[in-house]
Order: structure tokens, then sequence, then C-alpha cells
């Protein structure tokens, strides 16, 4: 496909993604099995490799830290917002919430989730780990809270559908895992979206 051919089947396919989206929580609100729906409809967009080239949404330069956030859909407002999220290898978060729904899927490369819970005492453990990968993703509810650790030795590039925009998202808090202590997410750690739709 030539790069004209794939903004439109990209921008199309975004959309008719986004509105079933859109149709699934109206229809089911947000819950585990209307978040797990709607992790069906990304994994099938993301299987659509070629829409996503890496050369279109490359992670940051070889070796560098942090990540590179391209917007591909934001409804008025900030509802549904969707991210390509592009990461090098060796790359982790703190453990944060997002105080909105979210959805992970892989297009390519390989994401390690850790999901956390207050532990007895004070601190946090870890209760599940999610590896998501092609064919694979997570969904979380809006209290549930998580850290990501990039693996293998490709660059990750991750679908991230959110119910509301991540720039909207002021009261998502990180969390130091052994003493539960809170920070705000947003101010400290989140690096500013590329400007970069569908089409």
């Amino acid at each position: 496909m030539n790069e004209t051919t794939i903004l439109a089947s990209r921008a199309a396919a975004v959309a008719a993604t986004v509105d079933r989206i859109r149709g699934i929580e109206h229809r089911m609100g947000v819950t585990r099995a209307s978040l797990d729906a709607i992790m069906d409809e990304l994994k099938t967009l993301a299987a659509n490799e070629p829409l996503f080239p890496s050369a279109e949404f490359p992670p940051p330069p070889s070796g560098e830290k942090g990540n590179r956030r391209y917007l591909l859909h934001e409804d008025p407002g900030g509802r549904f917002a969707l991210y390509l999220n592009a990461l090098n290898p060796g790359n982790e978060t703190k453990p944060h919430d997002h105080t909105t729904w979210a959805v992970v899927v892989a297009v390519d490369g390989e994401e390690l989730n850790k999901v956390y819970a207050p532990r007895t005492g004070g601190g946090m453990e870890i209760v599940r780990e999610v590896v998501v990968k092609p064919g694979t993703g997570i969904a979380l509810m809006p209290e549930d809270i998580h850290s990501i650790h990039t693996q293998g030795t490709v660059p990750t590039r991750h679908l991230h559908m959110y119910g509301l925009a991540l720039e909207k998202l002021d009261k998502r808090m990180a969390y130091d895992a052994a003493t539960g202590e809170a920070v705000p997410y947003n101010a400290n750690f989140m690096k500013p979206t590329e400007n970069r739709p569908a089409s």
C-alpha cells in the first residue's frame, strides 16, 4: 500500500472500530465483560499491522528511555481516545491507575503488565501478570493499578484505548509499591502526546 492508501485505510478502520466501541459501552456500560468485548475489537484492528508502520510510528531513538505516544482518535470532550504507544525494550513505568477504563493490545512487541492490589499492612502486591503481545491484550477498570515493562528485542507498537483522553486524567496517581505512597501521575511522569491523527 502507498502512503495515501494507508492513511485512508487506517482512518476508515479506526473510525469503524471506535464506532463499535462506543456502541459496546452504550449497551453494556463499563464492566469487565464490556471491556473484554472492546479488547476483541482492538485486537482485530491491531492485527492489521500494515496500517501502523514502524516508519510512521517510531519509538524514541535507539536505547532512549520513555515512549512516543501518537493520537489516532479522540471524540469531542476527550471521550474514546485511541493512541499508538511506541517504546524501546527495557522501559518500565511506576504502578499507576487511570481513573477511566483502559484497554491495551499489541501491534508488535511484548510488554509485561503487572497488576497490583493493596497489601495488608501497607504497600501493594502483584496479583497477576499479563504479557501483551500480538493477539493478546489487557483490560483495566478505572480503579485498577498496573505497571508496564517492555520486554524482548524489538520496540513495541501497542494500541491504547481509554474512555477519556490521558491529558484529561488529572486525578490519576502513581504509586510506590513498597509503601503505597501516591503522587499525581500526569504531572510527574507523562510525556506529551505526538499530534498524529489517523488521517
